[in-house]
């Protein structure tokens, strides 16, 4: 049944444009570090180093140090895509028989896996894997950097130093998560007041509280300092080792020391209407090319995408979740939000980068490591605790995920990059950006303010009621629709991030809900 009510409120969020680089990212503060980056003459990826690491403590509950995910790159100069794979692995030490089923229902989170006892692959030191977010960067730079390691994390400690700035949308997050925040003693005390309720200023703009990241901070200045090998195999590994075996987890110095990210050649896929790289293997990139391969069969019209548009964009997403679900042994409930952000950076040459890291619930595994401060990843609920099945538990294993994080380019000429967070969500929503600016031509604001829908298994669609009631009578012609609308918390459709380049002028936008987000030009 479609909700019929009119909707008279517009939210729109314009798309920052300039010659210099540009970075798009889900919280402004972490963009400025990356522009501020791109202003002092270092290119995309020495930007994306910085903003990443930003993100970390600006916006902890979704990514940091303890995190994983993927980097797809395109050098302006070599023309040619590159990606970082830095996802995370299930520890060796890991032995499925810990992870019994207890028989009732479903898991209490992102996945409706068999429910196992006590949530032990959900939350707590046992979810913990192996992550791989600082191995990552660590390759980008190598590759591809220009700055000092250490000018590039400095800004996060920095940030980490001043505390993060709380206010209503922090408070909207913790408060929502706040009964499981307070089972660990040790991120109680970060996020929590008197253990119990979200942190929060006054009601006027002088009252301001910040959240306390000393050990954080002590952390990325020791990062700084040393080097990446710190985390892997010096005193920061030793600390949070000690930390999560001493809380009940199976982590080891050998599983830290062993890691490794991967450099590998992107999928590749292109038509009349432009060309798309995405990252390969146990990303969403191979879903994402299978629905974009069966959309770009359909018969598209060249303006706005029209009714017959959508109902396209709905069956070919319905097509490639059934072979996902089927294949991949993804079963992400559709309904969840995942825990992830994604930022995309376009330097003043043209290289361009596309970014999603990711804790995977919110505030990963509600454990944080207190020698560290690193709040931890629950990366082990990726895995279906029922064994024989695709992707079962197994010691180092490594996860299958969702980021598509995409680089592109439309048949005029115009590159960009895309991502999202928002679990499943994700995969429908990079499509259909990419299918905004490629098949109908528009430009990346217009793409960011069209009405998305959501097909992501289940044989169901999730529709904008600002659609056209001639589209929306296509779609539930076609599937069982629903409506809901786009929201600031929770998300119904996933939370992209991009920019673009065209003409020489680079541009970037956020989700438009995003309280947070935005993006900022590298330049002045």
């Amino acid at each position: 049944m479609l909700d019929n009510f009119s909707i008279s409120q517009q939210v729109r969020k314009p798309a920052v444009r300039s010659a210099a680089g540009v970075v798009a990212a889900q919280h402004v503060v972490a963009a400025r570090v990356g522009a501020r980056i791109l202003h002092q003459g270092g290119d995309a990826v020495d930007a994306a180093i910085a903003t990443s690491l930003a993100l970390g403590v600006v916006e902890p509950w979704m990514s940091g140090l303890a995190a994983g995910g993927c980097m797809v790159l395109w050098r302006a100069r070599e023309r040619k895509a590159y990606v970082v794979n830095f996802g995370m692995r299930a520890p060796a030490e890991l032995d499925p028989a810990d992870y019994p089923l207890s028989g009732q229902a479903v898991s209490s989170d992102l996945f409706p896996w068999p429910h196992v006892v006590g949530d032990r692959n959900v939350k707590g030191a046992t979810a913990v894997a192996v992550p791989g977010m600082v191995a990552g960067l660590e390759m980008a730079h190598q590759a591809f950097g220009t700055f000092a390691w250490r000018r590039l994390v400095e800004p996060a400690a920095q940030l980490a130093r001043e505390g993060m700035l709380v206010d209503w949308y922090s408070a909207l997050l913790t408060g929502a998560n706040a009964q499981a925040l307070s089972e660990d003693p040790d991120t109680a005390a970060c996020f929590l007041q008197d253990g119990k309720w979200p942190i929060v200023g006054g009601w006027t703009a002088v009252e301001q509280k910040r959240l306390d990241q000393s050990a954080l901070a002590r952390t990325l200045e020791t990062l700084a300092e040393a080097g990446p090998a710190e985390f892997y195999r010096g005193s920061i590994a030793r600390a949070l080792v000690d930390d999560v075996r001493a809380k009940g987890g199976c982590l080891s110095l050998d599983d830290l020391a062993g890691y490794r990210a991967s450099m590998v050649e992107p999928l590749h896929m292109a038509w009349s209407k432009g060309e798309v790289f995405a990252a390969p293997d146990l990303t969403g990139g191979p879903t994402f090319l299978r629905a974009l391969g069966n959309l770009n069969r359909a018969q598209l019209n060249d303006g706005p995408p029209d009714a017959a548009a959508y109902r396209a964009m709905a069956l070919a997403l319905d097509e490639a979740f059934d072979d996902r679900l089927a294949s991949m042994g993804d079963h992400e409930s559709p309904a969840s939000p995942g825990c992830t952000t994604h930022f995309s950076v376009v330097d003043a040459q043209g290289n361009l980068c596309a970014v999603t890291q990711t804790l995977l619930s919110i505030f990963g595994s509600k454990v944080t490591s207190p020698s560290t401060g690193l709040l931890l990843n629950n990366g082990i609920m990726w895995f279906d605790p029922e064994p024989g099945k695709p992707n079962s538990l197994a010691p180092g294993k490594r996860c299958l995920t969702n980021y598509c994080p995409v680089i592109g380019r439309t048949a005029d000429g115009r590159e960009f990059a895309v991502g999202a967070s928002g679990g499943r969500k994700i995969l429908g929503s990079v499509m259909q950006l990419v299918s905004f600016m490629t098949n109908h031509g528009m430009d990346l604001e217009a793409a960011f303010h069209q009405p998305r829908i959501d097909v992501s298994g289940g044989d169901e669609i999730i529709a904008d009621p600002t659609l056209p009631a001639e589209t929306l009578e296509a779609l539930a012609a076609t599937l069982p629709t629903s409506t809901a609308r786009r929201h600031v918390y929770p998300y119904a459709y996933a939370c992209p991030a991009g920019v673009a380049r065209g003409g020489g002028i680079n541009s970037g936008c956020t989700e438009v809900y995003t309280p947070w987000g935005d993006a900022v030009a590298g330049e002045g």
